[in-house]
């Protein structure tokens, strides 16, 4: 081992969920003077940020004293200049990956070898969920490309000792056949591509049931831990359903808790804070909240109160096996894709939610537009028209808003293997909710 803390036996992470909070908070604290000590004497980014070049603090209640980290702050107006919180020279840095670029410019972040291991020993949290084993044989629906969580995945698996099966570079059908055949017994992919590939083995008439997946590691996007999508993904598939959530400026932070409704913060990795959204003032206990998030091992690049824009209900759950920070339906949304229709707060999320109820896997597509300085929404589904009425009337019965639903044909709706894009904005920016 090559790294103190890297892959951990199962029953050391086991310990750690046991922890109490005092014994978190203890070992967070020596973790993040520890950073501080290695990043703060030679970060000029950090130095600039926060004034001084050296600094411990007694409690982990103090972290709340240094300014927080925004991603703007990480994105240079140079196309592919990395973020300026990697403080090493270049050679130090053996992995090049970058961030999607969906909300703008994509974001370079590097690794050095030490970083890259403490990745894949935050997965390890991810794969204990999943039960994964030497026995298994895992298939990537992926096709590889800069995203970092793709290869981390990977990598964390082969470490593990599980047999990887890589599916990039060709055909959904090809893909999925590839599934079937090799005798995987684990599925990697978004929830999205996940529930594409079963809704075309049924096209193309392949069992399902007669396949040996028994898990699905989704992520990417919200869905592991909205209900309906997590029951529409096992029901498909036979197989349980196992949610993770990271970020490629942080690292893997959030496990799937096993009720399946919500994910857990690796609290031994990462130091999480809950914020009003929008604000500086903690939340309430399960109050809706903006996680703000602090790495404790990536001493490459470290990401120090990162404000992840992701919404959350937090809540401690050792009832569920498990005393790290509960997040009840793992990640509800994101600040910049909270809809305000007719005074409404609506997320996309929550849409989701009722089409799965009501149209299991058919393809949607939310369409935003302004009318008399209003927002107006309105959804594509691709189902019959049977269907889009009864989806309007469950939209109205569960928001209170009136949103036309419209029958578009099979095939209608943009696919894709990576995050998908469901919401299509079509308001002018003057208009736009919180401009």
């Amino acid at each position: 081992m090559t790294s103190r803390r890297f892959l951990e036996s199962a029953q050391q992470r086991q310990q750690r969920r046991q922890w109490s909070e005092p014994q978190l908070r203890a070992y967070q604290l020596q973790r993040f003077n520890e950073l501080l000590s290695v990043v703060l004497p030679n970060s000029e980014f950090y130095q600039r940020k926060y004034g001084l070049s050296q600094l411990a603090i007694d409690s982990v209640d103090e972290l709340q004293q240094l300014p927080m980290l925004t991603k703007d702050e990480l994105v240079s107006d140079q196309p592919g200049k990395p973020a300026a919180i990697h403080h090493l020279p270049a050679t130090n840095y053996v992995r090049f990956h970058q961030t999607s670029g969906t909300k703008g410019r994509p974001l370079p972040v590097l690794d050095t070898r030490q970083d890259w291991q403490w990745w894949l020993d935050c997965w390890q949290y991810v794969l204990d969920a999943a039960d994964v084993t030497p026995h298994d044989r895992v298939a990537m629906a992926f096709s590889f490309g800069p995203f970092i969580g793709f290869w981390t995945a990977n990598d964390a698996l082969l470490a593990r000792g599980a047999m990887v099966i890589p599916a990039g570079g060709m055909s959904s059908e090809a893909r999925l056949r590839l599934i079937l055949h090799s005798g995987a017994t684990i599925l990697c992919g978004t929830p999205t591509y996940v529930m594409h590939l079963a809704e075309l083995a049924a096209i193309e008439g392949l069992d399902l049931t007669g396949s040996r997946i028994s898990r699905v590691i989704v992520a990417g996007e919200p869905g592991g831990s909205i209900a309906e999508v997590r029951e529409a993904i096992e029901h498909a598939w036979r197989a349980r359903v196992i949610d993770h959530a990271g970020a490629s400026e942080l690292g893997a932070w959030g496990f799937g808790s096993r009720d399946g409704c919500g994910l857990y913060v690796c609290e031994p990795e990462f130091i999480a804070e809950t914020l009003q959204p929008g604000t500086d003032t903690p939340a309430a206990e399960g109050e809706l909240a903006e996680l703000v998030l602090t790495g404790l091992g990536r001493l490459g690049g470290p990401a120090i109160r990162y404000r992840t824009g992701d919404l959350v209900r937090a809540s401690r759950r050792p009832d569920l096996g498990c005393n790290f920070l509960h997040l009840d339906g793992g990640v509800v949304g994101r600040n910049d894709d909270m809809l305000v229709i007719r005074g409404v707060n609506l997320f996309p999320s929550g849409i989701e939610a009722i089409v799965r109820a009501i149209a299991g896997m058919a393809e949607y597509r939310i369409r935003v537009t302004n009318q008399q300085t209003m927002d107006q929404a309105e959804l594509e589904v691709e189902v019959e028209q049977r269907a889009a009425q009864d989806l309007e009337k469950e939209i109205k019965v569960r928001t209170g808003l009136r949103i036309p639903v419209h029958s578009v044909p099979h095939g209608f709706l943009p696919r894709s293997e990576t995050k998908s894009q469901r919401v299509l904005d079509l308001r002018q920016p003057p208009f736009k909710s919180g401009t």
